[in-house]
């Protein structure tokens, strides 16, 4: 099965809504068929759950983290994953500097991904395995020089952050995990109205 990795720095914040909002809309999507999502932090609070702003303006958008438990990233976790889609350049490059060249070359912040698939012609079809080869195109756009925004690459760290701020983030999340899938799979099918 595909699977993705979400990192962030405490993985208490922004990768569990994240998370959340990428494995509702790729069940949506495919059912049990869909890629497994995880998520780990850099500096991970292990053990720690999500903290409770995020919990609040996840559960506002449609999505329960309130049993979310922080996880450490650690090098096996990149090895076995399709796609790590980081929050911010930071996590990004900290993967790149312990990770193998092959892990690395899948490692995206989440607009920058977003961005590279939008650049490549649209997905093929709507088939969860489709993932590895989607990476490899976005990898590929990248060595080649696409250009991608490299001053709105992150997802802003709402820890500390005003209600209102975290709301603001949990929104550009799941607005930019929308993009995400439809770049990696393709526009969603028509649902029929019965």
């Amino acid at each position: 099965m595909a699977s993705i990795l979400i990192v962030c720095t405490g993985n208490v914040c922004r990768s569990p809504i994240a998370e959340a909002a990428l494995r509702a809309a790729l069940t949506e999507r495919f059912g049990n068929r869909a890629p497994a999502v995880s998520s780990a932090g850099t500096a991970g609070w292990e053990g720690s759950g999500a903290v409770g702003g995020s919990v609040e303006a996840a559960a506002e958008r449609g999505h329960d983290i309130g049993d979310h438990v922080a996880r450490m990233l650690t090098p096996a976790m990149v090895g076995d994953a399709d796609l790590v889609l980081c929050m911010a350049a930071e996590h990004r490059d900290a993967i790149r500097s312990v990770a193998p060249d092959d892990a690395a070359a899948r490692a995206f912040t989440l607009k920058e991904l977003v961005r590279l698939l939008e650049e490549l012609p649209p997905a093929a079809g709507a088939d969860p395995e489709a993932l590895a080869g989607r990476v490899a195109d976005a990898a590929a756009a990248r060595r080649s020089g696409a250009e991608t925004n490299p001053w709105d690459e992150d997802i802003v760290d709402p820890l500390g952050l005003s209600m209102e701020a975290i709301r603001a983030i949990a929104w550009e999340i799941d607005a930019w995990i929308q993009r995400l899938v439809a770049g990696l799979y393709g526009p969603s099918p028509a649902r029929r109205v019965l």
